[in-house]
């Protein structure tokens, strides 16, 4: 029963419904499987298959934002039902849009996966500064600050974060990771951010990296 249950988590997610997802996981602990056990074997592993089709173009954006809107209702389910006691975490991310850019889905597609995969996220949303960046960073004790840009012309703001980092002398404190359509590995290497993601999926798995868990 519990491996019809963890298939059926994996099939809602790639299938992208949200109700489904939240009343299955619902059902699920109420009938004994732990939540994590949900999560990590279930619900975790159906996002990881999405975002491996997205990647290789086999489903698109629409099916991705999906999938990602229901698998962060099956993780609310989820995390609610985790005593606090027994909550683990893998590191604390502050996610955001730079200052200047209203664009968001892939920064929430991005928060998605982050607390799918067992981080707690802090996302600040869109057009946020590189101080409020920092403030939050600081008063949740974060271990990474992750940043999006889809412009071209906010870029700069991305480098205006580490350059502030320095000059705090935070640079050490904070491990930071860039994404946003304009970006890549060589723009993360002139400012010197920690990482790049092209993606959702490898966000997850570049920050864990970073921190290796």
């Amino acid at each position: 029963m519990k491996e019809f249950i963890l298939t059926e988590a994996k099939k809602v997610i790639r299938e992208g419904d949200k109700e489904k997802a939240a009343e299955l996981a619902r059902k699920a602990i109420e009938g004994g499987i732990p939540p994590a056990e949900l999560l990590e074997e279930g619900f975790v592993p159906g996002i990881t298959e999405v975002g491996r089709l997205f990647e290789n173009e086999e489903i698109f954006l629409p099916e991705l934002v999906m999938a990602a809107d229901a698998m962060k209702a099956a993780a609310e389910v989820c995390n609610e039902s985790i005593p606090k006691d027994e909550a683990v975490t893998k590191g604390v991310v502050v996610l955001g849009t730079v200052k200047g850019d209203i664009h968001d889905i892939g920064k929430s597609i991005v928060e998605s996966f982050l607390s799918a995969s067992g981080f707690e996220v802090h996302d600040l949303g869109r057009d946020v500064s590189t101080a409020a960046f920092i403030e939050k960073a600081q008063e949740v004790n974060a271990n990474v600050i992750a940043t999006s840009a889809l412009l071209t012309t906010t870029m700069g703001y991305q480098q205006e974060l580490e350059e502030t980092l320095k000059e705090k002398g935070l640079k050490e404190k904070f491990k930071t990771i860039i994404g946003g359509a304009p970006v890549n590995q060589k723009w993360a290497d002139q400012i010197g951010a920690d990482a790049y993601a092209e993606d959702a999926a490898g966000a997850a798995q570049k920050i864990s990296d970073l921190l290796g868990v």
